[in-house]
């Protein structure tokens, strides 16, 4: 069974701004959400592949490095707390959103070497989702589950930010909201890193 905090963490680190988000904002700026929504398979595609692949090299080095899981997940809680404090820091800024029209391949890359990616594999996912198949097959559905209508999200808030729609949906509130939330959640995780020690 997937928990409720898998979920949690997992939509708020999509949540969050980074390199495929401000991809899609900027795509749902120029071309609109429809014509946008073609980028969402790609999106799904370079995590899919990303943390997959994470998951499998840590897992099969792990066996003759013990300590190398706890490091791991202990950097990517402080990544975390990082992104945090960047996050809030960057809250007033405005995004860069003047991107070449965007094609699916280039945010099939831009996700596939997307840091949030070594993130999941390592801290979000489950160790036992990398031990039992059918696991992985549950986590990564609910991941993949999760990250469509969130990436549709990201497109919309392009388009309506360029309309000005919702004056309370705005790039500073979304990335203070969401420093806040990866603060709460960071220490949870390094909670759980320390005492698997």
């Amino acid at each position: 069974m997937v928990s409720i905090f898998f979920m949690s963490v997992v939509i708020t680190i999509l949540l969050t701004p980074g390199p495929t988000n401000t991809l899609l904002a900027a795509s749902g700026i120029q071309i609109g959400i429809q014509k946008s929504l073609k980028l969402i398979p790609a999106e799904v595609l370079g995590y899919v592949i990303a943390i997959s692949v994470w998951g499998v090299l840590i897992k099969a080095m792990s066996g003759s490095m013990p300590w190398l899981p706890v490091v791991l997940k202990l950097l990517s809680a402080a990544f975390i707390l990082v992104l945090a404090v960047r996050l809030w820091k960057t809250s007033t800024k405005p995004l860069d959103l003047e991107q070449p029209t965007i094609a699916p391949k280039a945010l099939f890359v831009a996700t596939l070497f997307n840091p949030k990616a070594f993130m999941f594999a390592t801290l979000v996912f489950p160790e036992h989702s990398w031990l039992v198949v059918q696991q992985f097959v549950l986590h990564m559905g609910t991941f993949v589950m999760l990250i469509i209508p969130i990436a549709f999200l990201w497109i919309a808030f392009g388009y309506l930010l360029v309309k000005n729609r919702i004056s309370w949906l705005n790039q500073c509130n979304l990335q203070r909201f969401a420093s806040l939330i990866l603060v709460f959640f960071s220490i949870p995780l390094t909670i759980s890193a320390l005492s698997s020690l």
